[in-house]
């Protein structure tokens, strides 16, 4: 078994630990001196302090950026967005699809110069299921033969389909065929770690000398609210792609500021710049619109976890929650507040998700109108009992800080105001703050977004299952849990389809979730930093990239 590890309290002492680690911000002064001052440096805006570096732990993007740049797993996303071979050299796979065997490459090393083994991977992948670490990814790993049985304790950890034949050696024994596997590998859930680094040392992860990964960077410092700073691994299989002498991620929040920082040539690259600002950026070809999948949404409190019992009573109610969707004109949203191209939500899973069929699985879908449907919606409130502005409770939506997400929700206040009568209270949360109250669900709306980590509706859809890790609304459905488990076993294409399909119809008649719009993303770069790599699933790979003289 592995020793315990809680994330919210590593997220609290990070700050301090590394701080302590990197010698201080007189350092930091100095380190981003040094940055500044070569000429093969980049830096990209990250937005905020990530809660954690922990692949295990963390559930963003921005921690996901950090560690996808330190760690990688067995295949990684290409140049090209297709995957390829990264710790591993190769792979056999059984002619059921259920056994995955793993040659790890010869030359893999961690970033302290030993050997990356087959045992690594091992000791990650039983540590994620080990309900004491916390992970709430952890169902991503039961895909993994008896993995959830293991989590569940119901077998011991020798019985989980994972094991390895040799140090370089890996066999992976699935529950089931499943055709996008080779994708999970490539997440941080799937990540190795070593044991000897991880299982006694709570705060590995939050100190610069313990923070090992075999991947083409290494962490230098962390100074906190100011840049995270990453050296290339000089033991890395593939050092000679990695041309970058420093890689900084800066940690500005306003987007005005870091807009700012970069017309000033002190920031490469930022994304989700201020919306007045992005018609002029696209304009002069310094802005530029890149696909993105994933789902911009509000998320509903339905747990009864909330001490006001007529919310509680509200919020529960599904014709209010479908109600409160068809009161907004999400296009206005769109091409009024947020000026980035983005689609109205007609559905949960985004535009861009392609089914096991091989069509684009929102192809038939409408479940909500993008300009709304506001006589609709009175009907609900009125079906529901709420037939009068004095009748429904004020809620509470709550929010991360950032002049965006601030837009959006002004305009989502007024007009359930106006079109549904609905008084709603605007609450932010710096960004650790706000997971918290969001995970343990104490708030009444929250704000939420889910980008895909693999391309399949899998991604988006086992998200609600009751009880789920990153089920942050507490919905729960047995007719909707079933049909994901039976998804999951389904080998036959157009059956598995439908299935994820019925899901969806579910989700959207319950509607724990409010689809505002589909992302897209805007970039804003410096034309002479070169070979990065912006990935629609969220992800900035830098291994490549050099800037050009």
């Amino acid at each position: 078994m592995f020793g315990r590890l809680n994330g919210k309290s590593l997220a609290i002492a990070s700050a301090v630990l590394f701080l302590v680690a990197c010698g201080g911000k007189d350092e930091e002064k100095k380190a981003q001196t040094s940055v500044e001052s070569k000429k093969n440096s980049i830096s990209y805006n990250l937005g905020t302090d990530p809660r954690t570096i922990d692949p295990q732990l963390n559930t963003a993007v921005d921690g996901s950026i950090v560690a996808s740049n330190i760690f990688e797993g067995l295949f990684m996303e290409g140049d090209d967005g297709k995957l390829v071979p990264a710790a591993a050299e190769s792979v056999e796979v059984s002619p059921d699809g259920k056994v995955y065997t793993f040659k790890l490459k010869e030359n893999g090393k961690w970033s302290d110069g030993k050997p990356v083994k087959a045992q690594d991977f091992v000791y990650s992948w039983k540590r994620g299921l080990t309900p004491d670490t916390g992970m709430e990814y952890a169902y991503m790993l039961f895909y993994l033969k008896n993995g959830e049985k293991f989590y569940n304790g119901e077998v011991t950890e020798e019985e989980i389909g994972v094991k390895a034949i040799d140090d370089k050696t890996l066999e992976v024994t699935l529950e089931n065929a499943t055709p996008y596997f080779l994708s999970l590998t490539s997440l941080p859930s799937y990540f190795p770690l070593r044991e000897d680094v991880v299982k006694d040392n709570p705060a590995w992860a939050i100190d610069a000398k313990t923070y090992i990964g075999n991947g083409p960077f290494k962490i230098k410092s962390w100074s906190p609210k100011e840049n995270i700073l990453l050296v290339p691994n000089e033991n890395y299989w593939g050092k000679n792609d990695v041309k970058l002498d420093e890689l900084r991620f800066d940690i500005i929040v306003d987007d005005k500021t870091y807009l700012n920082a970069f017309k000033a040539g002190e920031v490469d690259i930022i994304d989700a710049p201020p919306a007045s600002e992005i018609p002029s950026l696209l304009a002069s070809g310094e802005g530029k619109i890149y696909p993105y999948l994933g789902t911009y949404f509000y998320v509903v409190n339905v747990s009864g976890n909330n001490s006001n019992p007529e919310v509680v009573k509200f919020l529960g109610n599904p014709k209010v929650r479908k109600a409160l969707a068809l009161g907004l004109n999400k296009k206005l949203i769109v091409e009024e507040v947020t000026k980035a191209g983005q689609l109205p939500a007609r559905s949960f899973v985004p535009e861009g998700i392609v089914a096991t069929d091989g069509n684009d699985f929102t192809k038939n879908s409408a479940y909500l109108p993008g300009e709304g449907d506001v006589e609709l919606a009175k009907k609900l409130m009125a079906e529901a009992g709420y037939t009068t502005p004095e009748s429904i409770p004020k809620l509470t939506f709550t929010f991360n800080t950032g002049d965006g997400h601030a837009m959006v929700a002004q305009a989502v206040q007024d007009m359930w105001k106006k079109n549904l009568g609905v008084d709603v209270d605007l609450k932010n949360e710096e960004w650790a703050v706000f997971q918290t109250t969001r995970n343990n669900k104490n708030y009444d709306i929250a704000r939420h977004g889910w980008i895909a980590d693999y391309n399949d509706p899998m991604n988006f859809l086992d998200l609600w299952v009751t009880g789920g890790g990153n089920n942050v609304s507490g919905y729960s459905n047995p007719e909707y849990d079933n049909l994901i488990k039976e998804a999951q076993k389904e080998n036959d294409p157009e059956k598995r389809t439908a299935l994820l399909h019925k899901a969806e119809n579910i989700l959207m008649d319950d509607m724990p979730i409010i689809p505002l719009y589909y992302y897209t993303s805007v970039v804003a770069a410096n034309p002479k930093v070169k070979g990065w790599v912006k990935s629609p699933l969220g992800g900035y790979h830098f291994k490549k990239a050099y800037v050009e003289n």
